[in-house]
């Protein structure tokens, strides 16, 4: 099936490994002109050979203004930007009564104001190309709060909002914007959490944990010319663990 993604000039941030990683080379497989950054300098080489992106930068999400700069980098690199995939790290756990002001700072900056700020700065060009795709990769923690993670679970659920605040006001402009829920996946974070398949079975229908590329091949269609109705939605890629959909 052709997507009809090739030479669209996407960004993916937090693609030096796991889901953004993924992402990242399966837009490029499609053709797509990739730029991906990530906070680690070194690991973000060793990414960019991986997934064939065009370009590759550093850069910390929880820094005021980051977001929006990504995106302006971006745009310098790519000569444009029509796919904007926006991904960070989850915050640290905890419950609520162990959660502090500063935590929720540094939550809020990091998964919300970077997508914030990275959305604003790419909606001016693919507002006046009439085509865009904006992919925010958030969890099912953001659909049904998982146990030790209240700020993700809280701030995650924000971003279902804005997205489909955001969807009715760009629709009539080419621009897409849907939300990625993936479930429990292969990725490093759930290795330093302790989640293995043996682990995680009893809770999810499928069996198993999911495979990063299983959720790239979800964006990659949801980013494509194919996907072009499909719009303000939130999508789970979660082997049947939302009891509700």
């Amino acid at each position: 099936m052709d997507l009809g993604l090739a030479g669209r000039r996407a960004l993916v941030t937090g693609a030096s490994a796991g889901l953004g990683k993924a992402i990242a080379a399966a837009l490029a497989a499609e053709g797509a002109r990739v730029a991906i950054c990530a906070r680690g300098a070194d690991r973000l080489e060793l990414a960019r050979a991986e997934v064939g992106a065009a370009a590759a930068f550093a850069c910390d999400l929880s820094l005021p203004g980051a977001g929006a700069a990504a995106v302006e980098q971006a745009i310098a690199a790519l000569g444009g930007l029509d796919i904007l995939v926006t991904n960070s790290g989850g915050p640290p756990t905890g419950a609520f009564r162990d959660v502090s002001d500063q935590a929720w700072q540094a939550g809020f900056d990091g998964l919300w104001q970077s997508a914030a700020g990275a959305i604003r700065a790419a909606l001016p060009g693919m507002t006046a190309a009439r085509w865009g795709r904006v992919l925010l990769v958030t969890s099912v923690a953001a659909r049904e709060p998982i146990a030790g993670l209240t700020v993700s679970n809280a701030l995650r659920a924000g971003l279902l909002g804005l997205a489909n605040s955001l969807s009715r006001e760009v629709a009539g402009d080419g621009i897409t914007v849907n939300v990625l829920l993936p479930g429990y996946t292969r990725t490093e974070r759930l290795v330093e959490l302790g989640v293995s398949d043996a682990k995680i079975g009893a809770e999810v229908p499928a069996g198993r944990l999911a495979m990063p590329e299983e959720l790239a091949a979800l964006a990659a269609f949801l980013a494509s010319e194919r996907a072009a109705y499909v719009t303000g939605q939130a999508i789970a890629c979660d082997g049947g663990w939302l009891r509700s959909i």
